[in-house]
């Protein structure tokens, strides 16, 4: 582990209140400088979200660990996300997973990410570009889903694909006003949603 990243998990999550084991280590692997632009990389340790192209950003750390944290991975889950972006979540994702599926609109954004994954070694990973707002019935029910980008209200399309015991958690609300919700659905599909920490992603449109 890099001096960075050390000092990365140290101060911004162990710190705070990331304390799953398998998340820290997770965090510890992924090399974050290599998932931003050179203009940035003397940044990528900093507990920031920063630029990566087309008006969208990879989230701060501390976000990724909490969110991920909150989804309680065992490694044996299917994961559905939902905005891959450059492709940084997604590799923690991978780590802590039996698959991942993840979909990107954007499509520079999905080829990068697919290549930079690829050539990582990360290799559970089935990458779409195309809009993933509505999930992807094809593969559903999923274990976990991980939404990054806000819709207004939760879609109901994506509890629908959420396995018996399964867990989603995504961000909800308008642009100022977003929270992290955890949706779960029990053994018997009732449904429970808990409002967490208060973030700013990109809306889900």
């Amino acid at each position: 582990m890099s001096d960075r990243i050390k000092t990365m998990v140290v101060n911004q999550l162990l710190k705070r209140d990331i304390i799953d084991t398998a998340v820290l280590d997770a965090m510890s692997i992924v090399p974050r400088h290599r998932f931003v632009s050179r203009i940035y990389r003397s940044m990528a340790y900093t507990d920031n979200a920063l630029p990566i192209g087309h008006g969208q950003t990879i989230s701060q750390p501390y976000v990724v660990a909490l969110m991920t944290q909150l989804l309680q991975l065992d490694g044996k889950h299917k994961v559905l996300e939902i905005g891959s972006g450059c492709g940084y979540q997604t590799a923690i994702l991978s780590i802590l997973s039996k698959k991942v599926i993840t979909f990107e609109v954007l499509s520079s954004l999905s080829t990068k990410s697919r290549k930079r994954l690829t050539k990582l070694g990360y290799k559970n990973v089935d990458f779409h570009c195309a809009d993933g707002k509505n999930g992807w019935s094809k593969e559903a029910p999923y274990d976990r889903i991980l939404v990054s980008a806000a819709p207004e209200t939760i879609p109901e399309v994506l509890i629908e694909q959420l396995a018996p015991k399964g867990c989603m958690v995504i961000p909800v609300g308008s642009l100022y006003d977003q929270f992290i919700h955890i949706i779960t659905k029990d053994k018997n599909e009732q449904i429970h949603i808990k409002k967490s920490t208060p973030v700013r992603f990109v809306p889900l449109v």
